[in-house]
């Protein structure tokens, strides 16, 4: 048995059985990648795939159990090596952060230019998805931090952490009805107008949709996008009102928009942050979750883990 092997039953099911797909990711050739998965079924004495001829369909009850363990064995394979590559050099290495759209334009840029500042050497890498995208980076192994407001909570395989609350808010044209209300603006009224806002799954669209539908109203969602900006840009055009998150309004940026505050309409959010359990975090990273989360020191997030381990 070695890591190898492992490595190819993971990337096969990741990959959907597509062995062609597996060849390219593992960088080898399709029959090798068949001949490492045959000789671990030989020495487990088990079939992990079904096939349907040389294709591969599925996991036979014996492979859906073992997947675990091969996940297991892999994550701690590379925590060996990340802690060997901690313990040899403190300064040097590779962060990769998943986070959705509005946390990576709004929450983030001042934790990365001090993170940056604090730590030269280390290759920093951002990338951005939806809520579901971001937890599926952290499962895969593809990022080691997660940020955004909602989904993370939903995956027992994560550790999620709250780090900050935040609220909604209205952005209309200068001249806009709306703004005759003023603090005092209703769901009713709000729904008289056509409404932009998030895509379903972002950005606490839940909390709206909630709001909207506790109160019997039907919001005229006309358009929908990931990020605040597109929102206000169809704003600016005329196109609707805007419910965007509070955090992406930008005094001096949106001058030529009006901004009411709409925190008595909807739930307050919470922005989570998210590692997969079981993942050995290096120094920096620590450093980077205290960055963005003061409350959030290594003895913090350290005892989070070391609780949902001994649940477990």
């Amino acid at each position: 048995m070695n890591f190898q092997q492992l490595r190819s039953v993971r990337v096969t099911v990741q990959s959907g059985f597509n062995l062609t797909e597996v060849a390219t990711i593992l960088c080898t050739s399709q029959p090798g990648v068949s001949r490492q998965i045959r000789e671990l079924e030989e020495e487990l004495g088990v079939d992990i795939f079904v096939r349907a001829g040389k294709r591969l369909t599925g996991l036979t009850p014996p492979g859906a159990a073992l997947l675990p363990i091969v996940e297991r064995m892999l994550l701690d394979a590379d925590n060996l090596k990340r802690a060997g590559e901690d313990f040899a050099s403190r300064v040097d290495g590779r962060l990769t952060v998943a986070a959705t759209h509005s946390q990576a334009r709004y929450a983030l840029p001042h934790v990365v230019r001090d993170f940056r500042t604090l730590f030269p050497r280390v290759s920093l890498h951002l990338h951005q998805g939806s809520p579901k995208q971001v937890a599926e980076m952290l499962l895969s192994g593809e990022a080691d931090i997660g940020v955004a407001t909602e989904a993370l909570a939903l995956y027992p395989q994560l550790v999620t952490l709250p780090c900050y609350r935040w609220t909604h808010s209205i952005v209309v044209p200068p001249d806009h009805p709306l703004l005759a209300h003023g603090a005092m603006v209703t769901l009713q009224q709000l729904a008289e107008y056509p409404i932009i806002t998030y895509n379903l799954g972002y950005t606490g669209r839940s909390h709206i949709d909630d709001a909207f539908e506790r109160a019997g109203l039907q919001p005229n969602v006309v358009l929908t996008a990931m990020d605040a900006d597109v929102i206000k840009t169809y704003v600016e055009l005329g196109m609707g009102v805007g419910i965007i998150a509070s955090i992406a309004l930008d005094a001096e940026r949106d001058a030529h928009l009006r901004m009411l505050d709409a925190r008595h309409l909807f739930e307050i959010n919470l922005t989570r942050l998210a590692i997969r359990r079981g993942t050995w975090l290096r120094g920096y990273a620590y450093r980077f979750i205290e960055t963005f989360a003061p409350t959030l020191t290594r003895a913090v997030v350290e005892s989070a883990v070391n609780e949902l381990q001994a649940v477990d």
